[in-house]
């Protein structure tokens, strides 16, 4: 599946409102549609949009909005929320992770309590990660064919994040993210 294919569907999922279950009921539906070869190619082309969010300025931005800690799974599960709002704000966000600062999503959370965070608005989507098997179990019955058939083809997706080179000081988190160390005091 092209790089675009998988935008447009995240796309119309995006189009049914902010609720992240609706999205992915209505992204889920939709793969199950597909040829098995496609809901595969969806996957591998996930993990393809998701690369270019691995890196270490990305993780303290995470990590910023999230009250200065983000685990190894809190940004694994950031990753596709920064792609489930969509292509304009993905490509703003790769290009320059401190534009987190000027989305409308991330910015309806500073100066709130964790607390008061809906699960809706909370930074994370773990459950696209899971969409194409979900579709992939919908059309077959087998809970663990996309898996199989990642196997088969002798791809072997990353679950974890793994950003290349060092972490972060503190100064260079804050020299790189100043709206988000400003928005997020």
């Amino acid at each position: 599946m092209h790089r675009d294919d998988v935008w447009n569907l995240i796309e119309e999922a995006r189009r049914t409102g902010a609720d992240p279950n609706e999205r992915l009921r209505v992204l889920c539906d939709r793969l199950s549609t597909l040829p098995l070869p496609e809901i595969v190619g969806f996957q591998v082309g996930l993990d393809e949009v998701r690369r270019p969010l691995d890196t270490w300025v990305a993780w303290a931005a995470a990590a910023r909005i999230m009250g200065g800690f983000c685990s190894d799974d809190g940004f694994w599960y950031f990753q596709p929320w920064v792609i489930g709002l969509g292509r304009d704000a993905y490509e703003r966000v790769v290009a320059d992770p401190d534009a987190l600062a000027d989305l409308p999503e991330v910015r309806r959370l500073a100066g709130r309590p964790f607390e008061s965070w809906s699960d809706a608005e909370w930074p994370q989507w773990e459950e696209l990660a899971y969409a194409a098997a979900e579709a992939y179990e919908a059309r077959t019955g087998r809970e663990d064919g996309l898996e199989d058939a990642l196997d088969a083809l002798d791809i072997d997706l990353p679950a974890v994040p793994n950003p290349p080179g060092d972490s972060l000081t503190d100064t260079a988190r804050a020299r790189l993210l100043p709206k988000l160390h400003t928005l997020f005091p």
